[in-house]
């Protein structure tokens, strides 16, 4: 899917690239690449074509993963996109990535006459929240079991792909632990 796909799917329309008032550039990132790095300003906005993205923050003494983002989802530092500021989370290509990315500057520029847009721009922020809430309420709720199974449940074709390390990252345990709940469930 492309983001003028997505675009037009979230709104309901049927816009092509010429509708939109703003410019939506193709990129690539390789494997392992920094696409924001920690204490970098976010200057754009990506929509992924192909790929995994992992968000990560600093702890204590160590990373945590928060989050991964997979095909037709879209990502940011999001705190420092929407206030440009330093970043206090790191997005890195997890796989070879294929991405389309919008600049703050054409967006922000966007938003001062275009409704749609602004439409657009609820809803993806709706959609995030309610992404965010829906985590916090499993870390609170849930085994790490039972966050594994509904991962592997919503994104089989991907799990494979995701170091081990990571996910027990994002799970908060560790990686031996992991390895349990796996031949657990595989059994």
């Amino acid at each position: 899917m492309t983001f003028l796909e997505f675009y037009n799917i979230v709104l309901g329309q049927n816009k092509t690239d010429r509708d939109l008032s703003f410019p939506v550039e193709k990129v690539f990132f390789q494997k392992g690449h920094v696409i924001t790095a920690y204490e970098e300003v976010e200057h754009s906005v990506y929509f992924i074509n192909k790929g995994i993205i992992e968000l990560s923050i600093k702890s204590y003494m160590t990373e945590k993963v928060i989050d991964f983002f997979f095909d037709n989802e879209m990502v940011a530092s999001l705190t420092s996109f929407l206030q440009q500021t330093h970043s206090d989370v790191k997005l890195t290509a997890l796989t070879n990535c294929e991405l389309e990315m919008v600049k703050y500057e054409h967006l922000d520029k966007a938003y001062e006459h275009d409704l749609d847009i602004n439409q657009f721009g609820r809803k993806i922020m709706e959609g995030a929240y309610i992404r965010k809430s829906n985590r916090e309420k499993a870390l609170l709720t849930k085994t790490a079991e039972e966050i594994y199974a509904e991962m592997f449940k919503t994104h089989p074709n991907y799990i494979s792909q995701i170091p081990v390390n990571k996910i027990a990252k994002y799970l908060g345990i560790h990686p031996e632990s992991l390895s349990r709940i796996r031949k657990k469930l595989n059994s």
